[in-house]
Formats: C-alpha cells, sequence, structure tokens
C-alpha cells in the first residue's frame, strides 16, 4: 500500500498526530460531532491518513480509546503474583490508577473520552469492561478470597472489591474535586497517594476478617 501523504513538515509521525488529534477532538465533541476533515486538519494530515493507518473515523476512535489503556494483563500479574505480599498485591493493584496520573493531560483527556462514551455510547464501552475491567476485578476477587481463606467468594467479598476499587477510582477521577476541597494536599506526591491507598485498603480488608470472625463466634455461641 503506497504511503498517504505526510503531514505538512514531512515527518514521519502522522499516526501519533492523529491519535492526538483523535484525543482532543472526540473528548470534548465526541464520536458523532467530530468529522474526518477536522481530525485530518488538526493532525495536519491528508483524510487519506486515516483509512491508511486506521481503516476509518471508527478505526480512530477505537484506538483512541484502547490504546492508552494498556494491558490488563500486566495488573492482572501484579496482584496474582504469589511472591508478593498482600500489601505489595494491593499496591499492584493501585498502582493501575495511580500511574496513569503520571501522563497529566493525556490521561485527563482519556477519562473525559471514557466518561463521554458511557453517555454517549458507540459500543466500546462493554468491550473496554470485558477486556480490561473485569479481569483485574476478578484477579483482585481470587487474591482476597485467598488471602482471608474462603472456600469462595461470596456476594461480600464482591462489594468488598468493589469499595477497594472506589478509592482508586476517585483518585483517579476527582484530582480536581480534590483540589477545591483540599487544596493544601499535594496531589502531585503520587507515591504518598499510592501508600494511602495501600494503607486504606488495607484497612478495609482487615476489618472484613473481623466482621467474618464476629459473625463466625456469634452462630457458634
Amino acid at each position: 500500500m503506497t504511503p498517504p501523504p505526510s503531514a505538512a513538515d514531512g515527518s514521519d509521525n502522522a499516526r501519533q498526530r492523529l491519535l492526538a488529534a483523535g484525543l482532543q477532538l472526540f473528548a470534548h465533541q465526541g464520536f458523532a460531532k467530530t468529522s474526518t476533515r477536522e481530525l485530518a486538519e488538526a493532525a495536519q494530515v491528508n483524510v487519506a491518513a486515516i483509512s491508511y493507518y486506521f481503516g476509518d473515523k471508527a478505526g480512530l476512535y477505537r484506538a483512541v480509546f484502547f490504546e492508552p489503556m494498556g494491558d490488563a494483563e500486566a495488573d492482572v500479574a501484579r496482584i496474582l503474583d504469589p511472591s508478593l505480599s498482600f500489601d505489595q498485591a494491593l499496591a499492584g493493584f493501585y498502582l493501575g490508577f495511580v500511574e496513569p496520573l503520571r501522563e497529566g493531560e493525556t490521561m485527563r483527556l482519556c477519562m473525559k473520552l471514557h466518561f463521554r462514551e458511557m453517555l454517549e455510547p458507540t459500543g466500546l464501552w462493554t468491550e473496554l469492561v470485558d477486556r480490561s475491567l473485569r479481569p483485574v476485578h476478578e484477579a483482585l476477587l481470587l487474591r482476597l478470597q485467598q488471602h482471608l481463606g474462603l472456600p469462595q467468594p461470596d456476594d461480600e467479598l464482591q462489594a468488598l472489591v468493589v469499595c477497594l476499587t472506589a478509592l482508586g477510582v476517585h483518585v483517579h477521577v476527582g484530582h480536581e474535586v480534590t483540589a477545591q476541597l483540599a487544596p493544601q494536599l499535594d496531589l502531585a506526591d503520587l507515591d504518598a497517594w499510592m501508600a494511602r491507598l495501600v494503607r486504606a485498603g488495607r484497612a478495609m480488608v482487615d476489618a472484613e476478617r473481623a466482621r467474618r470472625l464476629a459473625a463466625t463466634q456469634e452462630r457458634q455461641a
């Protein structure tokens, strides 16, 4: 296939510029309201470049939506690694929420795009859940089952995973709200936030262990 006309500066990073332009435009306008002409102009490429690199506008949207998410397999591996302590496994889980924040504006646009997809679905949200979110949820569920010595997961354990996840989600998406509510906090110190998340998560797990023990003792009394 003959390459499409390159950008005006003649460089060979047309695909990356299309991804950057797509992230900006799709996040702010949504899929339906963003035209291929707008995308090409913002990326300084010929419209044909969209077809060359992504097939069509939907292919570009798909790449913009999924590529920044990384590989869920790495997140799962960190959580389930038997050589790691439970606290280290929790840290591996929360790393998936904290590490992307180092990317700054790019990650904020990714979050905005994902929220827009929830409100204006194109069909990718369900795929995101199956590809990226469900494997991590199930990995943490299994690690908790093992840590608490349970024969199988139950609804309370599922709820605990949701609550543990909520801690990470709020840090991940709530930076601007936190900056207004508690401006004295250093939101840029991501290592400190990792330590707080692990500490709070461990406290929740210990409380669940204590609740189950108390319930067992009450039944046996």
